[in-house]
């Protein structure tokens, strides 16, 4: 009897082990969830002789796991084959903010904003975005509005950004999307950024500010007008700026509106990457 308890822990043991083999540690980026049928869809990062970063479908065993999942939220999780299928468990939200100095200066400087003017609360994921008005890099005025049938990907920035993972990186994530899906940039997709320095990015400034990342004024545009103005867009979407010394605090912020104006995604922070974010905009633009 001993023996055989014996050998039935072994195997259980071995069966406990080539359980956890199997199980793998993961990260990703929400695309899209589907409670009815207890499934997500993640941009997952790369695991380390396992699989290449990629899109994939996983299955949850319980609808409640997705309850505060929505397309751009950062997870972690775990990988556990059952049978043919894939199942995501322990999912957890995490941060994509960017722990340096200024994007937390500016989270401390928003939510102080925040608690002074509630009233101008960023709008939820799936509202319909509030028309707007700005100039581009040519002139031109641009209404988003005008956009209605298409997907459009924003962000903020200005021309003297000194931190390349800021502005810079947000810029060209856009520049990496764009070249994704170059066949349907300015057909079904527009891409925009607006300038939070309008003092300096403006005229010939911002002309050259849209010059370094070769954009084309039909698919891309660069957006200024006044302050006030620029300020009621940026909190719209929860972005908030400040001058400081010359320079901006401000927070991190890229946007994908969908066909019918509304927040399809607010991505906050920069710990996301060009691959992930075009991900997002595929999914975006397949619904």
């Amino acid at each position: 009897m001993k023996r055989a308890i014996s050998l039935a822990a072994v195997l259980l043991l071995g069966w406990t082990f080539a359980r956890a083999a199997e199980s793998h540690a993961a990260k990703g980026i929400v695309l899209k969830v589907d409670a009815a049928h207890r499934s997500l869809v993640v941009s997952c990062e790369a695991i380390l002789n396992y699989m290449d970063a990629m899109e994939m479908q996983f299955n949850v065993r319980e609808a409640a796991a997705l309850a505060n999942l929505k397309p751009g939220t950062a997870v972690s999780f775990t990988i556990v084959p059952r049978g043919k299928d894939l199942y995501a468990e322990d999912i957890h939200i995490s941060s994509m903010a960017n722990l340096e100095s200024e994007p937390l200066e500016a989270g401390k400087l928003t939510a102080l904003h925040n608690a002074m003017r509630p009233d101008t609360r960023a709008i939820a994921v799936g509202d319909h975005v509030p028309d707007f008005s700005l100039t581009d890099q040519t002139g031109k005025e641009i209404r988003l509005s005008q956009f209605a049938g298409k997907v459009t990907l924003l962000t903020f920035g200005y021309s003297r950004c000194p931190n390349p993972n800021y502005c810079f990186r947000l810029s060209n994530n856009l520049s990496q999307v764009e070249k994704r899906f170059r066949a349907q940039a300015g057909r079904n997709l527009v891409l925009m950024t607006v300038v939070i320095d309008p003092e300096h990015d403006q005229g010939a400034a911002l002309v050259n500010y849209a010059a370094v990342w070769k954009a084309d004024p039909a698919v891309w545009h660069f957006l200024t007008g006044s302050l006030p103005e620029i300020q009621k867009v940026a909190s719209t979407f929860g972005m908030n700026f400040w001058s400081d010394d010359g320079f901006m605090t401000h927070t991190l912020h890229t946007v994908i509106v969908d066909r019918e104006g509304k927040l399809a995604v607010n991505l906050e922070g920069n710990a996301f990457t060009a691959a992930q974010l075009g991900d997002l905009v595929q999914t975006v633009m397949k619904n």
